[in-house]
């Protein structure tokens, strides 16, 4: 088993590589295990995000994150590190028992086969219920506080899922941009959130 404790930092991170950053503890006595990995959408490649990648406002060189809950036995078991009670679990930000991890390259040991853990992009126009009641924060957008970007006139949302060996992104592809001199940039737009449509 090759998961080592603090051999990786995510400051560090490379196209390719995974980190294991942490694991917190949540209800019903579970954890949630969080990954990071770097994850480029070549599909909507532009100059704005590539002239701006160490701007933390783009999103094209950050970490993309994702959690998988699990029970501590059993993933202290598949990946061969101990997640009890015995390690130095302290209080994290957001008032949640965290043990820093810092996995690089993390692998699942099944049965004595080894799976390499990926972080999965699946983007989709079908919100969850929170995504749907967190439109202004959920939607995807250009930059930090940009604009909501579109698929087919409706918003996109992205979800994070660990995959085993090779990671399927689904990405869609951005409606483009269009600005109408005699229309109000900054408009209000309606939402249809049963189905994520933009109404104007």
């Amino acid at each position: 088993m090759s998961n080592n404790i603090n051999t990786g930092n995510i400051e560090f991170l490379n196209p390719n590589e995974v980190i294991l950053t942490q694991a917190i503890k949540v209800a019903g006595g579970k954890i949630q295990l969080e990954f990071a990995e770097i994850i480029s959408d070549n599909s909507n490649l532009n100059p704005l995000s590539l002239f701006n990648k160490s701007d933390d406002r783009f999103s094209g060189g950050r970490a993309r994150r994702a959690w998988l809950t699990a029970e501590p036995t059993d993933a202290s078991q598949i990946l061969g590190v101990s997640l009890d009670d015995s390690q130095p679990w302290k209080l994290g930000d957001n008032n949640k028992m965290v043990l820093p991890l810092n996995i690089l390259n993390p692998v699942a040991n099944i049965g004595g086969v080894e799976y390499k853990l990926r972080v999965e992009i699946v983007e989709t126009t079908t919100p969850t219920q929170w995504q749907m009641e967190n439109m202004e924060r959920a939607a995807k957008r250009r930059g930090a506080n940009g604009d909501f970007i579109t698929h087919q006139g409706k918003y996109i949302f992205v979800n994070s899922r660990i995959a085993f060996n090779q990671a399927k992104h689904v990405f869609l592809t951005a409606d483009e941009r269009t600005v109408d001199a005699n229309h109000l940039v900054n408009q209000t737009l309606s939402v249809d959130f049963s189905s994520g449509e933009i109404l104007s």
